[in-house]
């Protein structure tokens, strides 16, 4: 994707009401100049981590993914939703979270990450990306914005590292955890090899104190922020979460690389200025863990992603 633009685009939204979210998407769609092509094939990339959390807080929202879902099937377009989980795969995770109730009615296929087609980094790793997603015309990044015991806070760019299919994403992890800024040069250099699209971040209930997953609680954020540039929306995210840009690693990563939209003083605001949204309370995790996965971490994850496809 072209990494360019500093535009962000942001609302008030207090719930996830389908009828309000539908105007509000269109609106942002609307004002971003989103555009795509009778017969094009979009994918939508929610945050699938995991369907183990009942409240569905981890992941996308149910209604928001079918709202933008809609918005695009009306422009008569091919829609897929899909993600590669970090437990269980993308159809068992949105029907534990709810997807198949909100996407009832809809022409919009489910589908899992599991095929994959290896791609070279600019950092020299070659790493194996689903292959709906590299091959699709418009990719929809919807991330959650939440807390991360690792990176801080997962937000547009760290979302894209579900591309990355089943055991390849802990075994980066293992291998480059330990080494410098080396993982946050992988997940930043997916952008280069990704097609274009738009980022739109659920930050109706966001999730603070920890995550991904364990230790994190709901905190109303609001709001719904989008961008056709991820780093754009991730500086703007980091404002208004009221967290300095320095601390967050893949944040430091954009800016080392000066990437357009890492500078949060350039950035421009449709719709809502910054002022209208930023917050103070938003807790972070105390303390972050290491990056990397132990050997252990990694032959427990194989054996149950292994019983997972097993039992599918």
């Amino acid at each position: 994707m072209q990494i360019a633009g500093n535009d962000v685009a942001m609302v008030r939204c207090r719930d996830y009401r389908r009828e309000s979210l539908k105007d509000l998407v269109a609106g942002i769609f609307e004002v971003a100049g989103v555009v795509v092509r009778s017969g094009d094939k979009v994918l939508l990339k929610p945050n699938l981590i995991t369907g183990k959390r009942r409240d569905g807080l981890s992941c996308t929202h149910p209604q928001l993914v079918a709202a933008v879902a809609e918005w695009f099937c009306d422009h008569n377009v091919r829609v897929s939703v899909g993600d590669s989980p970090a437990f269980g795969s993308a159809v068992q995770v949105m029907t534990a979270c709810g997807y198949d109730e909100a996407l009832r009615g809809l022409p919009v296929e489910w589908v899992n990450f599991d095929q994959q087609r290896s791609v070279r980094l600019a950092c020299g790793e070659k790493v194996g990306l689903a292959r709906v997603a590299l091959e699709c015309d418009f990719l929809v990044n919807l991330p959650k914005v939440k807390a991360h015991c690792q990176m801080l806070v997962s937000l547009a760019v760290k979302n894209y590292f579900g591309v990355v299919v089943g055991w390849r994403k802990p075994w980066l992890h293992a291998k480059h955890g330990d080494i410098g800024n080396r993982f946050e040069e992988v997940l930043v250099d997916l952008l280069a090899v990704l097609p274009g699209g738009f980022s739109l971040a659920d930050g109706v209930v966001a999730m603070h104190k920890n995550g991904p997953v364990q230790g994190g609680e709901p905190y109303p954020l609001g709001l719904l922020a989008g961008s056709a540039n991820p780093v754009a929306l991730e500086s703007a995210l980091l404002r208004v979460l009221d967290v300095t840009p320095e601390q967050s690693p893949l944040w430091r990563e954009c800016w080392r690389r000066q990437l357009p939209g890492s500078d949060p003083e350039v950035l421009s605001w449709s719709l809502e200025p910054l002022t209208n949204g930023q917050v103070q309370d938003f807790l972070l995790p105390s303390q972050l863990t290491p990056v990397s996965f132990r050997p252990q971490r990694l032959l427990l994850g194989a054996i149950k992603r292994l019983a997972t496809r097993l039992g599918g």
